[in-house]
């Protein structure tokens, strides 16, 4: 009788040992079980810092998991992209990249490749433009053209061979005196013309809306294919007669290899984010493009689309 009873007990104990053992497995099948890092190779305050901590939140909801932003900044985006790069592609590293970092694949001998990581969808699309001091000497684009042809401007920009930079080469080449000064951090970037260490800016207006909208700067041009709807008295670099807009996009990625299962899952959540009225608000809020939202597999094709007309453009301007 005795040795019955033990067996029993060994017996429960065995049960309740593989139970546990079941669910400790069950838990690491379930995707995702734990916090997902959401990189961004920017400091804090930018307009990716922005999308990527507003993202988290609506993510956390849909995925029961946290996702902490990191921010990694550096060579325009290359070293928070590197971080990217060496984790383990098992969907628990997330990236928002920007146009800023991907006009460097347009670089004849670019480090970073297409086939490196997968687009989970483009969550927001904003003209960018050329920015002033509102109590400065430039009121118009006019002024900035008579002023450059006669002596060296400042253009606060993110990096060299940005599309900021792209942009500053592609007027220097049309012979204005305009010179990148690059700046790591948004914040820096965005004051440089109120201190006085640029002349301009290139920004996203509504990344620096609050400075816009207590007057402290204004924007002089958009390089956009059609006017601003939100700035009508701002004119356009089309309709001006040069062919370069590069709008602004920021895009969420995982590494190459990750599992399909996780990008569809993470690619879903994203969608379900991006079609949020909260999401929605903080668009408008922005002053972006109300239909920015681009799904995983035609993201690429924008992507691609927007990397050609960067090649053109760099092709365009004459070697120094």
């Amino acid at each position: 009788m005795h040795s019955f009873a033990a067996w029993k007990l060994s017996l429960s104990a065995a049960l309740v040992a593989s139970a546990m053992c079941a669910g400790v497995a069950a838990a690491q099948d379930r995707y995702p079980s734990r916090p997902i890092e959401f990189i961004v190779p920017w400091g804090p305050g930018g307009g990716a810092d922005q999308v990527a901590r507003k993202l988290g939140q609506l993510l956390e909801a849909e995925l029961k998991v946290s996702l902490p932003v990191i921010n990694v900044a550096g060579a325009t985006g290359q070293t928070g992209h590197a971080k990217l790069m060496s984790a383990s592609p098992d969907g628990y590293t997330i990236e928002v990249m920007t146009g800023d970092t991907f006009a460097l694949l347009a670089e004849p001998n670019a480090k970073l490749k297409l086939a490196d990581f997968i687009p989970l969808g483009i969550v927001i699309q904003q003209a960018s433009g050329f920015f002033a001091a509102e109590n400065g000497p430039y009121k118009t684009w006019a002024d900035v053209e008579k002023a450059a042809k006669e002596k060296p401007l400042k253009v606060a920009v993110t990096g060299f061979n940005s599309p900021d930079d792209i942009t500053v080469n592609y007027f220097a080449a049309k012979g204005l005196k305009l010179n990148s000064v690059p700046y790591a951090k948004p914040g820096e970037r965005y004051t440089s013309v109120l201190g006085g260490h640029a002349d301009l800016l290139y920004e996203q207006a509504g990344d620096v809306r609050n400075f816009v909208d207590t007057k402290q700067i204004r924007p002089l041009i958009f390089f956009y294919g059609t006017n601003v709807s939100h700035f009508p008295g701002v004119p356009v670099s089309t309709a001006l007669g040069h062919n370069i807009t590069l709008p602004q996009f920021r895009v969420i990625l995982v590494k190459a290899g990750t599992d399909p299962s996780h990008v569809k899952l993470l690619s879903d959540a994203l969608a379900k984010a991006a079609a949020s009225a909260d999401f929605k608000a903080y668009l408008k809020e922005q002053y972006a493009d109300e239909s920015s939202f681009i799904a995983g597999s035609d993201s690429i094709r924008y992507m691609q689309a927007w990397l050609e007309d960067a090649k053109k453009i760099i092709a365009s301007i004459p070697k120094k």
